[in-house]
């Protein structure tokens, strides 16, 4: 039986949520979750992993059980969100650790192994883009938002935080729902209706914008220091397209990519092929 340990930890005033497995004595793999979610998203990843690895899954600044501080005293930006994972890991005392990014976890995490490339050993990007192609048309309502960030833009994107918009973010290009859990897409949907968090979501919408200014930053970061890389996506993800996974090869030329038939949320469905892939890259 795997023992996870769920913590909390001061992260210089940052008071941040996180979910830990495994012997600390073996390589860590740092999980990032994105959004609407939580490291709850690494329910059935971590059990098939903790016999091999350390596992540590925080949950980001404002998501989940992490502190949610007011938006006068927190800037919610992915630089932000990026400093404070930082941090986070030499608070615990992480010297070296994969990376595993989802959808906002990429942007954050790729900030997070540009800032300190020696403590990152390898990364495994699950729907996690880095490249213009990978964007889908699922974006358009968010970049008229950053062309144009009035009110009334910014109001039309509420619609992406009802429980309706977050399940069908769950079930999308999944060939059987039924496979896949109420829980997680419920937890997500009460987790963003607290107070506050409806504006910190719509902040990090329009912020989005600075990851798309990133890209060429995040792939001279593959060129120049050669991260073992490996690209694991639902092929039928509504917002990031299997080109963004195939992109990874032209400037990590040894990535390896996979595609599994299922959406955004491939741990959903697809734990068990994923955690193979993970130890058998990770241990290659």
């Amino acid at each position: 039986m795997t023992q996870v340990r769920y913590q909390t930890v001061d992260v210089d005033g940052f008071e941040l949520f996180y979910r830990e497995a495994g012997d600390p004595q073996r390589p860590t793999l740092l999980l990032l979750h994105g959004f609407p979610s939580s490291g709850h998203m690494f329910r059935d990843l971590i059990p098939l992993l903790a016999d091999r690895f350390h596992l540590v899954a925080p949950d980001l600044p404002g998501f989940g059980l992490s502190e949610i501080k007011p938006r006068d005293a927190f800037t919610y930006t992915f630089d932000a969100l990026a400093r404070v994972i930082t941090r986070f890991t030499e608070v615990i005392g992480l010297d070296t650790y994969a990376l595993y990014v989802f959808d906002y976890g990429a942007p954050t995490g790729f900030r997070v192994a540009m800032a300190h490339p020696e403590r990152v050993t390898a990364i495994v990007s699950q729907n996690g883009n880095a490249y213009e192609e990978g964007l889908s048309e699922g974006w358009n309502p968010i970049q008229r938002y950053w062309r144009d960030p009035s009110e009334p833009n910014r109001e039309a994107l509420r619609e992406l935080l009802t429980p309706t918009s977050i399940r069908w973010q769950y079930e999308h290009g999944v060939p059987d729902t039924a496979l896949v859990s109420p829980d997680g897409s419920a937890l997500d949907a009460w987790y963003i209706q607290r107070p506050e968090v409806d504006e910190i979501q719509l902040d990090l919408f329009g912020d989005y914008a600075s990851n798309v200014a990133l890209y060429p930053a995040f792939q001279t970061y593959f060129r120049e220091h050669r991260p073992k890389l490996l690209a694991i996506w639902g092929r039928n993800d509504p917002f990031f397209l299997p080109a963004g996974a195939e992109a990874f090869r032209r400037d990590l030329p040894d990535a390896q990519v996979r595609f599994l038939d299922t959406g955004h949320f491939t741990l959903e469905t697809h734990a068990a092929p994923i955690a193979q892939a993970i130890a058998g890259f990770l241990n290659d």
